[in-house]
């Protein structure tokens, strides 16, 4: 028998939390910054919608990767996660709230990052290379999708990035720059699970309770509910909150790195995916920096009264933040 999880609400203490919605073609740039800034300072999550990619591109990006989930087991270990985190990652692979799950995450994921050919000298760098591709004869024109839709979500990234910096008292193109968004590590994740049931009591997760160490992540998803946010990792127990599917819009949320940018002003929030037993699926666009860029506190978010608490490379928060991956291609059996 597992024993209960300490610090967890249970099911019936859940509520659907209420998230500001932004709209990035509003002319009115104030009120995206007024509804922007609250959300930071509340959750670190919000809506966004009329970024412009069309529903027919975001249906088809969905379908395709039905399509490539649907592929025997043995097909998809075929283009299994490599060193530079390209590729499939099985069912349970990662973990990533050891100590509060009895086990992996029980979902199954595909990784893309920015393409840099294999005799780039930048291929050698880590989280730099080619990707994986599956074949064309066994998924036609699932590249160009997947690389179209990459290209789109960065484009829609950069607008919010724009406003975050107004929000922060910047140049509106201070996230622009090479080492930022100019030349970003920018990864798309595409996320099935596979209609289990999770049981927070027992240890048991679609994905477990985690924070994104990157600057921002946009979530697109299906009309399946099971994304819960802790707007205060520190409560005990915590609270959790439901964030409610939108069609036609993305879930953002703000990671670490915009958070000691901030200076600990905006939020990083814990957040994990509870499922009922539905099957899921959900595409995430993770957007940051290069690994060199310097994290330090922005100017306009300290003072005497709050000193600057952070400076580091970028790439050594990368490294406090591992991607607890639970196998290897050899010893997993299929």
């Amino acid at each position: 028998m597992v024993a209960p999880v300490s610090g967890e609400a249970t099911p019936a203490e859940v509520n659907v939390t209420a998230l500001n919605c932004i709209s990035i073609s509003d002319p009115d740039i104030q009120k995206s910054i007024s509804l922007l800034k609250q959300a930071c300072l509340d959750s670190g999550f919000f809506y966004v919608i009329d970024h412009g990619i069309s529903q027919e591109f975001m249906d088809e990006v969905f379908f395709q990767s039905r399509k490539f989930f649907g592929l025997p087991l043995h097909k998809k270990m075929e283009l299994f996660r490599n060193e530079k985190f390209r590729g499939y990652t099985p069912t349970v692979d990662q973990t990533l709230d050891p100590e509060n799950q009895v086990q992996g995450d029980l979902k199954e994921g595909y990784y893309i990052g920015v393409e840099v050919p294999e005799d780039d000298p930048d291929a050698k760098k880590p989280f730099y290379g080619p990707n994986q591709w599956p074949s064309e004869d066994i998924l036609p024109g699932w590249r160009q999708v997947m690389e179209q839709y990459h290209k789109e979500a960065l484009r829609v990234s950069r607008k919010i990035a724009k406003i975050i910096a107004l929000t922060l008292d910047l140049d509106a193109g201070f996230f622009d720059k090479p080492e930022m968004l100019g030349e970003p590590l920018a990864t798309l994740k595409l996320l099935h699970y596979e209609g289990k049931i999770s049981d927070p009591a027992r240890g048991i997760y679609g994905c477990g309770a985690h924070s994104d160490f990157g600057l921002i992540n946009l979530l697109a998803t299906d009309d399946v509910a099971g994304l819960q946010i802790c707007k205060d990792k520190d409560a005990r127990p915590r609270i959790w909150e439901d964030v409610a599917p939108l069609k036609g819009g993305f879930i953002i949320n703000i990671g670490d790195l915009l958070e000691r940018l901030s200076n600990d002003v905006f939020r990083s929030t814990l957040h994990r995916v509870v499922l009922d037993g539905q099957e899921r699926y959900s595409v995430a666009f993770f957007v940051d920096p290069k690994p060199e860029c310097i994290v330090e506190c922005l100017p306009s978010c300290t003072s005497e009264m709050n000193p600057p608490k952070y400076i580091t490379l970028f790439f050594q928060n990368l490294q406090l933040r591992p991607h607890s991956w639970s196998h290897t291609a050899s010893d997993i059996h299929y």
